[in-house]
């Protein structure tokens, strides 16, 4: 097959989509599928993909020339209809993806070519925007009734797709509540052969836990993730320092974005509190993942959740929210619930796991690390959907 994946969400300097978008382009490659994936930017260029095997010798990024995103200057976003319509003509998939459920979505599902199509819900605007902002003093309900014209919009997607793909059992509810009948769940995975537990370097672990100020017998926690507002690293901050003055307890946050004034700020009068800088590099991730003692997430709005996935392959106890993609990974054993957006349960909850053997909970989640499923498992499942829809599509004609 040729996948076309209109991918609003991809950029040279991205996080969890780059990630994504680049797995897939190696395992189409090794399933025999063409990967081309259609991509927003400040000018236009082709990328031929690095792959090794598959018949279909790779794939390629195809950067269209658009308008940057006002928010976050490294995305850029569709703003020409007619252009992407007349590059999905000279394309001519036999699948088209659309990765946001917004205007690009929108754009993809008034294409008047035959192809099938699916939408990947990347991106949860409801949990990361209008629940967030409104959640304090109104209910869910009454939110989504305020958001109805947010349903009707993906409900008008769901009528114009085959598919709509959900990487987590919780995203999935709240879509299918919301009328959509296509839905299906397809949890992401891990990207295979960097992320496990035998990386774990207890030399860096010790210096990591020296940058914070405190010893070798102290609690390392680690945050892996962009500096956003629906990461709530700040309330992470503050629930990390309620915590540590019952327990030597440091706290390294991995990465940077338009909210990092706000994180610096937090984290200022703190310090067993380190924050550096993002790494493109996988085995140093990989590495510092193995190395601590828990992953800790703010974040309820997760479609998925690609840090947690990373550090529970790690052999990492995760301690996540009670909502989002992040809490559907958690197995027993692997971790640790606490009240989404409560800064007073998070730090109860590191403290009972402080208190009760960090070594014990993170030999549980290094027994369960090989159970956790990989892109690779993922675009597999994806495929086959993909194959019995384009399959049904021309018995049907």
């Amino acid at each position: 097959m040729r996948i076309v994946d209109v991918c609003a969400f991809y950029a040279p300097r991205g996080g969890g989509v780059k990630t994504y978008v680049e797995r897939k382009l190696q395992a189409g490659a090794a399933a025999g599928h063409e990967i081309i994936i259609v991509a927003p930017s400040d000018n236009a260029q082709v990328m031929e993909a690095q792959v090794t095997g598959g018949s279909a010798g790779g794939g390629r990024i195809v950067m269209m020339p658009a308008r940057r995103f006002p928010f976050d200057r490294r995305y850029c976003y569709f703003d020409d209809e007619a252009s992407l319509h007349t590059m999905l003509d000279r394309l001519q998939p036999d699948m088209v993806e659309a990765s946001s459920p917004w205007t690009s979505a929108a754009m993809v599902a008034r294409w008047p070519g035959a192809a099938p199509r699916a939408l990947i819900m990347h991106a949860d605007p409801l949990s990361a925007y209008a629940y967030r902002w409104f959640g304090s003093m109104l209910s869910r309900q009454a939110i989504d009734r305020g958001f109805d014209w947010y349903w009707r919009h993906l409900r008008r997607m769901d009528d114009s797709f085959d598919m709509i793909v959900s990487a987590c059992d919780s995203l999935s509810e709240r879509l299918t509540a919301g009328r959509l009948a296509n839905v299906v769940t397809l949890p992401m995975g891990v990207e295979p052969g960097h992320f496990t537990p035998a990386r774990r370097n207890e030399d860096l672990r010790a210096r990591l836990l020296a940058r914070c100020g405190l010893g070798p017998d102290a609690t390392l926690l680690l945050g892996v993730g962009r500096h956003a507002p629906e990461k709530r690293w700040p309330m992470v901050i503050e629930a990390a320092t309620s915590a540590g003055y019952r327990n030597p307890l440091g706290l390294v946050l991995v990465g940077d974005g338009r909210d990092r004034a706000r994180v610096r700020r937090a984290a200022a009068n703190n310090p067993h509190i380190q924050l550096l800088a993002p790494t493109s590099d996988r085995a140093r991730l990989a590495e510092l993942l193995a190395s601590a003692d828990a992953l800790v997430h703010g974040g309820e709005a997760e479609t998925f959740c690609m840090a947690v996935s990373e550090a529970r392959a790690s052999g990492l106890p995760v301690i996540v929210p009670d909502e989002g993609g992040a809490s559907d990974q958690l197995q027993p054993g692997s971790g640790f619930l606490y009240r989404a957006t409560q800064a007073d349960s998070l730090a109860e909850t590191i403290a009972h796991f402080i208190a009760t053997g960090p070594a014990r909970h993170r030999a549980h989640a290094t027994a369960l690390a090989p159970t956790v499923i990989t892109m690779d498992d993922h675009f597999a499942r994806l495929f086959h959907a993909y194959e019995q829809i384009v399959d049904g599509r021309r018995h049907a004609a």
